[in-house]
């Protein structure tokens, strides 16, 4: 039996078209998903709607996809351990990685990071309950997600699903703010389990993939930011002291910035370096390409993704007795690279999150997702405003989950639009039409 390309509830395969490989299968359900569409309406940076140039969701998974894709098909060719596959967790299919990079951000709710904050605090507050973008992808693709001759999510491989498990974890233990509701958590334990993963440990896959979202974010979003002229790139913008103390200050206030060891470098010094390089990069390359600003910021998102790319690879982690997929330099960690990519991605944060036009925006989807949740979160008057197939949904399933679990999933499986829809049929002063399809 391939463990790899189990499914936990079509274990004989009798739902699939057996011309097909199965990661090909796995491939066509998620980009058939109604969850996979709706990405193309939920903010990346920018609200979705704010132009036809910026990225959403959608965009975002599918760039994070082609990195992944190609880094995957290139370790594979200069490891030989891989092409052994002595491990299921110790493989690397790029077709896996594409897969699971597609699916990394289906948990996100609408209006992006705010929306996820502000649900889980409702849920929190109110009920002891947690809500977290990538324990949401689960619930997605093993529970809520549809699809012909199934009634168990998309049914993918063990192989994709634990790609797409970054942080395999229960979140439902104490003090866990990052992992899978327990409900999911039993499958994919089980699988972890069957392929005997180390306790605490990510599939290289996964590992792989989580590393190309970052590369994704720190070189595409600041190009959005650019274009938007959220990013003056100039000198003056670059070696302002106030723009340095805030990207050192996310730094600090970042749990994970430990994991780049920052204890051993002066961060005000590498932060000011990095900065005032970049921005003589952009000087250089806005003379080779004419002095046209669009083609620069082309080619200056295009050399440091391939800059990061290419230097991916796999080391041994004595910690874990594992293996670890980061940035490599002479078959070592390369901290300063990995410091570099995190200096640009708290770049993009301080110029576009923390601009008060954003706060704003966000000031408002906070304002839309409580009163939303406030409308749907009990059940005997949420049950009236609810679409039917998720009462009947409920109904059929409340032994095993909350009603306001499933008022969550209601609201964070919305559009940007869909979402702003709803909220103008509760409270706007304007009616809607009762022949509106949802």
């Amino acid at each position: 039996m391939n463990v790899r390309k189990i499914r936990l509830h079509d274990t004989e395969n009798i739902h699939s078209s057996e011309d097909r490989d199965e990661y090909e299968k796995d491939y066509a359900r998620l980009i058939q998903s109604p969850a996979f569409r709706r990405l193309q309406g939920k903010s990346q940076v920018f609200g979705a709607g704010s132009g036809d140039y910026y990225r959403t969701r959608l965009t975002h998974s599918l760039e994070v996809s082609q990195i992944a894709r190609e880094v995957a098909r290139r370790l594979g060719k200069n490891y030989p351990f891989l092409a052994k596959k002595e491990h299921p967790g110790l493989t690397m299919d790029p077709e896996v990685v594409e897969c699971a990079s597609l699916a990394h951000d289906l948990g996100h709710p609408p209006f992006g990071h705010k929306g996820e904050e502000v649900l889980n605090r409702l849920l929190t507050d109110e009920f002891g309950l947690s809500y977290e973008g990538n324990a949401q992808n689960f619930r997605i693709l093993m529970f809520l997600e549809k699809r012909a001759g199934s009634d168990s999510g998309l049914d993918l491989t063990a192989a994709v699903l634990l790609a797409i498990n970054k942080y395999p974890f229960c979140i439902d233990e104490p003090g866990r703010l990052k992992g899978v509701y327990k409900m999911e958590w039993e499958g994919i334990n089980f699988l972890r389990q069957t392929w005997q993963m180390p306790e605490g440990c990510a599939t290289l896959e996964a590992q792989l993939m989580d590393l190309c979202d970052d590369i994704a974010y720190s070189t595409h979003d600041i190009e959005d930011g650019i274009r938007a002229g959220k990013i003056q790139m100039n000198r003056d913008l670059f070696e302002d002291d106030r723009l340095i103390e805030h990207v050192v200050q996310e730094i600090v206030n970042d749990p994970n910035h430990s994991k780049v060891d920052w204890e051993h470098v002066d961060m005000n010094d590498m932060v000011k370096q990095v900065l005032s390089q970049y921005v003589q990069q952009w000087e250089d390359i806005y003379v080779e390409c004419g002095r046209e600003p669009s083609r620069t910021r082309r080619e200056m998102k295009a050399r440091w993704v391939r800059k990061f790319a290419s230097e991916v690879g796999i080391i041994d982690d004595p910690a874990t007795g594992w293996k670890r997929v980061t940035f490599t330099r002479e078959g070592r960690q390369d901290l300063e690279l990995l410091r570099t990519m995190e200096i640009l991605k708290k770049l993009a944060w301080v110029t576009l999150i923390k601009d008060f036009r954003v706060q704003r925006l966000h000031k408002r989807s906070e304002i839309m997702i409580k009163r939303l949740w406030d409308s749907f979160k009990r059940v005997d008057t949420g049950r009236l405003i609810i679409p039917p197939d998720w009462l009947e949904s409920y109904e059929q399933h409340k032994g095993k989950w909350s009603w306001e679990r499933m008022a969550a999933d209601y609201i964070s499986g919305m559009t940007d639009a869909y979402a702003e829809k709803v909220y103008a049929e509760f409270f706007a002063s304007r009616s809607g039409s009762i022949y509106e399809m949802d």
